[in-house]
């Protein structure tokens, strides 16, 4: 019965789609605009930066509040870790939006804020680090996942806590295959291009990344 409800919160509260909601607050549709993701790498595109970070903050929120509950549940790790990872599928497959939802980034980053902050804290400065190096938002993602992955793992964290970066790092890998294939064909964006274009207002056309 815990488990069961549990894992139904996670998912609903993960579920909620605010990048969506903030960017509809102001006549857009993420799903229809810049990338057509729902997640705040596009409300940066087509709403601006303001947006986009309240965006990632309640994103992570979901995540967390997520964990918390479940360890309120069933103190221990297993219960939290699965809550966690069905909170990222929820932002993923949100039931709201017809299971069309962002990347889990943000989300995931949540999760791990609980189960293993330094951990994340690691993947989090490779993130920027990445981003800085490449301005491929795409790249810092991929690489700040892998990482809090190798970080959970080489920081003797319990198995289940392992699993669950595991899980959710080969998840958000698979989100990120469009824009895999868009960097081994030089066609994707890089910050500042997207930033600048969204300035113009003659650009009309949707975004590569």
């Amino acid at each position: 019965m815990q488990l069961a409800l549990a894992l139904t919160v996670a998912y609903l509260v993960g579920s909620v789609p605010f990048a969506w909601l903030l960017a509809s607050r102001r006549g857009i549709d993420l799903r229809a605009a810049g990338s057509r993701n729902v997640g705040a790498s596009n409300v940066l595109r087509t709403t601006g930066v303001r947006h986009a970070v309240l965006a990632m903050c309640l994103d992570g929120l979901k995540g967390a509040a997520a964990v918390l509950l479940a360890d309120r549940l069933s103190p221990g790790t297993t219960l939290p870790v699965i809550a966690g990872v069905t909170s990222v599928v929820g932002h993923v497959f949100p039931v709201w939006l017809r299971f069309r939802g962002g990347k889990g980034v943000a989300t995931a980053a949540g999760v791990f804020a609980v189960l293993a902050p330094v951990a994340l804290s690691v993947g989090a400065a490779v993130f920027v680090l990445a981003v800085w190096a490449t301005r491929y938002i795409s790249v810092g993602s991929i690489a700040g996942a892998l990482a809090l992955a190798i970080a959970v793992w080489l920081a003797g964290r319990p198995l289940a806590v392992i699993a669950g970066a595991a899980v959710v790092t080969i998840l958000i890998l698979a989100r990120h295959r469009d824009n895999l294939a868009r960097l081994a064909s030089g066609t994707e964006r890089r910050v500042g291009q997207r930033l600048f274009q969204a300035a113009l207002p003659e650009e009309t056309g949707p975004f590569d990344a």
